[in-house]
């Protein structure tokens, strides 16, 4: 491996356009909305402005659980964020996650709305007002939510080191590439130690810890990420392969996976989500057939 570069960083950084790769259109270092856009309002209690990538999946995941359990209150609207597009800048996202990343809630079931922006602040925030997936025993309940945070600190380091080196750089660096390879096999390993000693992340109980962190690492052994399965050789997590089985044969998973996704078999996809009659008459393969 080269220890060498032809870069060298300047006293000062600046921002160069040219640089962003696949996600120039996009990024930037500045916050704020960059054109008005009020966002739809459905007839549900919680709205859900999102897209179907891990962190979106996470939520509606979480919401078809909930309406599984029969949680009546959890129905919801799932707009569809085009963040290639630009829709997390339009004023009307800003004012829901000043962050500009999905996904983000409106909870207009009360008096006044409640809005919950990060992943990990959604699922808590809705594990606690429906009473489901997070433990109420102090020390499961610190194992969960022990395990939900790993993964807010961990994956970052999945998606935005190694998936972006991996397959979205516009050139391979192999000194990057090996870094995060080996700090991923690192949490697959971490993962694959827990889910030997236990049947779910938080212990014997499925929670929001496991529905946070199976579609980054369950997609990840399902090889449904970056193409990357091979590489990160990850049959050797046997305990993590298990687990995401398990998790991915509950229904409510494969109708949460399925929710403003846009890649996969048009029959995988349901771009937005106002009604569970939806997946039955909605996913795009429907909506081609219908035309």
């Amino acid at each position: 491996m080269s220890g060498t570069s032809d870069y060298t960083p300047p006293k000062v950084w600046t921002w160069n356009k040219a640089n962003g790769g696949q996600f120039a259109s996009i990024n930037r270092p500045i916050s704020g909305p960059t054109h008005d856009k009020e966002l739809p309002v459905g007839r549900h209690p919680l709205q859900l402005y999102s897209l179907g990538t891990p962190n979106g999946q996470k939520v509606t995941i979480m919401l078809e659980e909930l309406l599984a359990l029969g949680h009546e209150g959890a129905e919801y609207d799932a707009w569809l964020i085009r963040i290639g597009d630009g829709d997390q800048f339009g004023s009307g996202f800003v004012a829901v996650n000043p962050n500009s990343k999905i996904p983000a809630l409106m909870d207009r079931s009360g008096p006044k709305p409640i809005r919950v922006f990060e992943s990990g602040a959604i699922l808590t925030y809705l594990a606690e007002k429906f009473g489901a997936f997070l433990p109420t025993e102090p020390s499961a309940r610190a194992e969960c939510l022990s395990w939900l945070f790993w993964q807010m600190g961990s994956a970052p380091y999945l998606g935005g080191g190694f998936g972006h080196f991996y397959a979205y750089a516009p050139t391979k660096i192999e000194y990057a590439i090996d870094r995060f390879a080996m700090e991923v096999k690192r949490q697959l390993d971490v993962l694959d130690r827990r889910l030997a000693e236990s049947e779910y992340l938080a212990g014997s109980q499925y929670t929001i810890a496991d529905i946070a962190v199976w579609p980054w690492y369950g997609g990840l052994v399902k090889g449904w990420t970056y193409g990357a399965a091979e590489f990160l050789q990850v049959e050797d997590y046997k305990n993590v392969l298990r687990w995401a089985d398990t998790i991915y044969s509950r229904p409510a998973v494969q109708r949460g996976r399925m929710v403003n996704r846009l890649s996969g078999d048009p029959s995988s996809q349901l771009h937005e989500r106002h009604d569970a009659s939806d997946f039955d008459t909605r996913t795009q393969d429907k909506l081609a057939a219908a035309e």
